[in-house]
């Protein structure tokens, strides 16, 4: 439950001083020890702490998602087959297996004026674009995606102008050259996030050269996230749709 969510039932009496004294008392962190539940993200960014799956036991991650799912959305990227066996009894948990991502929580379905845009060029780089593509969506944005257009058939870019011109921002998702983001910024006006993946042959130097090529991109309006980082791409995208349909 996140703090306006809270106050609102406080205030319709829906819950008594006591019941919100007890979610509360768990702010702005709970700590478990081996780890510190941040509960106060969500209020600071706008989006809740999230659990990155590599290093942690999947018990560790289980007894973290018992203290968060009854306060707050639960978001476990990199995760595996075998820690959503351990969590898929959990009410409202999904597994999207193309990006490796769980979600626990209800979906966040909001009425926002315009889309962003996922683009990807090839196919091989469909894990990191889904990623973005379900981060984005899973935060309650409207997503639009348009995948295998790299530059290897750069005409196919010209059959999507329209889409990608209307978009509010584009995440554009490259391995091998890279180069993607600097071609779909020439057909918009709206911010880019280029994200560099590790596809690519020796010297791509799992996605160095990608990253390498979009941070040294001639066109200004790109901005660049790490290397196969699909779900920061997601949230930045986000962030930025909230500021414009905010205004």
């Amino acid at each position: 439950m996140n703090i306006d969510e809270l106050l609102n039932k406080l205030k319709d009496g829906k819950i008594s001083v006591e019941e919100a004294k007890e979610h509360l008392k768990m702010l702005p962190f709970h700590d478990l020890g081996f780890a510190k539940i941040d509960f106060h993200r969500r209020l600071r960014k706008g989006i809740p702490e999230v659990i990155y799956a590599p290093g942690k036991t999947k018990e560790q991650i289980k007894r973290i998602v018992m203290e968060m799912k009854d306060k707050e959305k639960v978001f476990i990227t990199r995760a595996s087959e075998e820690i959503y066996e351990e969590l898929k009894n959990i009410e409202n948990c999904r597994f999207y297996k193309e990006c490796n991502l769980i979600v626990i929580g209800k979906k966040e379905i909001k009425n926002r004026n315009g889309y962003i845009l996922v683009v990807s060029a090839g196919s091989s780089d469909l894990p990191v674009a889904e990623e973005a593509a379900v981060t984005a969506e899973e935060l309650g944005n409207r997503v639009r995606k348009i995948y295998d257009i790299g530059v290897a058939g750069v005409h196919r870019v010209i059959n999507y102008m329209e889409e990608i011109s209307k978009a509010n921002v584009v995440i554009a998702v490259a391995g091998m050259d890279g180069i993607l983001p600097t071609i779909i910024s020439n057909f918009t006006s709206a911010p880019i996030i280029a994200v560099p993946t590790s596809i690519g042959y020796g010297t791509g130097m799992n996605g160095l050269a990608a990253l390498m090529a979009m941070l040294n991109s001639c066109s200004p309006g790109i901005a660049v996230v790490n290397i196969d980082n699909g779900f920061g791409a997601g949230v930045v995208a986000h962030l930025i749709n909230e500021k414009i349909n905010s205004q």
